[in-house]
């Protein structure tokens, strides 16, 4: 093979041993992930078998299997047989582990019987993160994606599902009885065979009654109304398509708007979002440490109640109006129509009338107080407004809260472009790395550990980016200092 590089000979024998760091270069994102576990009190975040035991076989030490999960996730191999494998054969987990080759089930096992202790370490790396003003601009953004989970769609059921499969197994039934009648009259001759076929798949059909009956009993004692067969905390959901849904979890997330760091996470099984926003923000103002902070979320966010706890948490919210009202529709005057005269307590309405304050009311743990125009049946318009008697309009007793932020809102009408360009990225990268199969575990306490093993390496990637590897390993070591 002439004028061609040329490989070693596998057989040459070489009078030195090759050092394993000579594999490895000074630019490796595996050095900052050595650094940064090795800077870690694996004791004090609550990791099993930081302290040695007495007696018994030596194990190993977390620090090799956390950074074995670490490297993994950093570089999309979530599977414990995958990383068996690349423990063995990986130049880099090799110098990482110190040639160290735990088997599958310890990994495995690591991961399962750890997983508040990793949640933790990922909240250590956020802190690192303010420690070095990642988080100044203090505006972060809120949103919530489905992300799959080890359940297939046959195996969730709700009423209405298990309805409509009844009913689809009661219908096949009915046809295969037909069916045998027919070949019974017109086919005397090979009724035999084709009836033997045709019992045999009635009765295959008849015990599956008997199975989605018994679901059903077990679908009763849901509270939620939902079962899941394989993960039994996994729900059904629907996604931004239209009449489409997945079995999975909610994934909330706070994503600082300078760097794009993800401030804060959490898993739900909920979903909607419209009780996650004083909760998510709370969070983040908690590990961005300031005493202001700006959340920008989408309508799905919007509810009263978790507004107004923002607000008298010193959270700044920022989520447009939800348009639920049909009047638009009908050719009605929306309330939008009507203007709140905070001086007299009473609203103006098209017409120019007062809507003056009548009386309060409760609704759904919410103090709503009514107006309405005594002039309503004299109207001009009131076939434009209403088809009653009078046009009601009802306020919330902190409604105050919520026309404060929609001014905010009209003056910066860039904040949810701005949202956008912040959080969604976010979640098309996580689920890039993920593949076709989101989590790979199962109840919602570990997949809550599996998504803060992904966060954790997103955020060491985007800080790998803004500091470079020399720079984040030198802020590592002088925070360990």
């Amino acid at each position: 093979m002439k004028r061609y590089i040329e490989g070693e000979d596998r057989h040459q024998v070489t009078l030195l041993p090759e050092c394993l760091e000579d594999y490895v270069g000074e630019d490796n994102p595996v050095r900052v992930v050595d650094v940064f576990v090795d800077g870690l009190d694996l004791a004090a975040l609550g990791f099993d078998g930081a302290a040695p035991a007495l007696t018994g076989r030596p194990g190993y030490h977390p620090s090799v299997l956390l950074k074995i999960y670490i490297y993994g996730y950093l570089n999309r191999i979530q599977s414990s047989r995958r990383l068996e494998r690349e423990a063995q054969r990986n130049l880099e987990l090799i110098w990482l582990t110190g040639r160290l080759m735990p088997d599958f089930k310890t990994i495995a096992d690591f991961r399962k019987d750890n997983g508040p202790a990793i949640r933790r370490v990922c909240r250590e790396f956020v802190v690192l993160c303010r420690s070095l003003n990642l988080f100044s601009e203090a505006i972060v953004a809120i949103d919530g994606s489905k992300f799959k989970a080890v359940n297939n769609r046959d195996k969730n059921f709700t009423p209405h599902k298990l309805e409509a499969r009844m009913k689809q197994v009661e219908e096949s039934i009915e046809r295969y009885l037909t069916t045998l009648d027919t070949i019974d009259r017109t086919q005397p001759a090979e009724a035999k065979i084709k009836s033997k076929d045709l019992k045999e798949k009635l009765a295959k059909l008849k015990g599956q009654m008997k199975y989605l009956e018994g679901i059903g009993a077990q679908l009763k004692q849901q509270p939620d109304g939902q079962l899941s067969l394989t993960d039994p905390d996994a729900r059904s959901m629907a996604t931004s398509g239209r009449g489409t849904g997945m079995v999975g979890y909610n994934v909330q997330t706070v994503v600082d708007a300078q760097h794009h760091l993800i401030v804060a996470h959490e898993v739900t099984n909920e979903g909607h979002d419209r009780n996650q926003l004083s909760n998510m923000a709370t969070q983040a103002k908690e590990a961005i440490g300031g005493e202001e902070l700006e959340v920008i979320a989408d309508r799905g966010y919007y509810k009263g109640p978790e507004i107004l706890k923002c607000d008298e948490a010193g959270i700044t919210p920022l989520v447009p109006k939800t348009m639920t009202s049909d009047n638009k529709a009908k050719g009605l005057f929306d309330k939008r129509d009507f203007v709140y005269v905070a001086e007299d307590d009473e609203y103006r309405c098209p017409a120019g009338e007062r809507a003056i304050f009548r009386f309060w009311s409760f609704e759904r743990d919410m103090k709503i107080a009514a107006y309405w125009s005594s002039n309503c049946p004299r109207c001009a318009l009131q076939a434009q407004c209403t088809s009653s008697k009078y046009r009601r309009i009802h306020r919330w007793e902190h409604e105050g809260v919520l026309d404060a932020m929609q001014r905010r809102l009209d003056a910066n009408p860039g904040m949810m472009k701005r949202r956008r360009c912040t959080v969604e990225h976010v979640f098309g990268t996580l689920k890039f790395w993920m593949g076709s199969a989101h989590f790979l575990m199962k109840t919602i306490k570990h997949v809550r550990t599996e998504m803060s093993l992904h966060v954790l390496s997103y955020n060491l990637r985007r800080v790998m980016s803004i500091l470079g590897v020399d720079g984040l390993m030198k802020a590592l070591r002088f925070a360990a200092a």
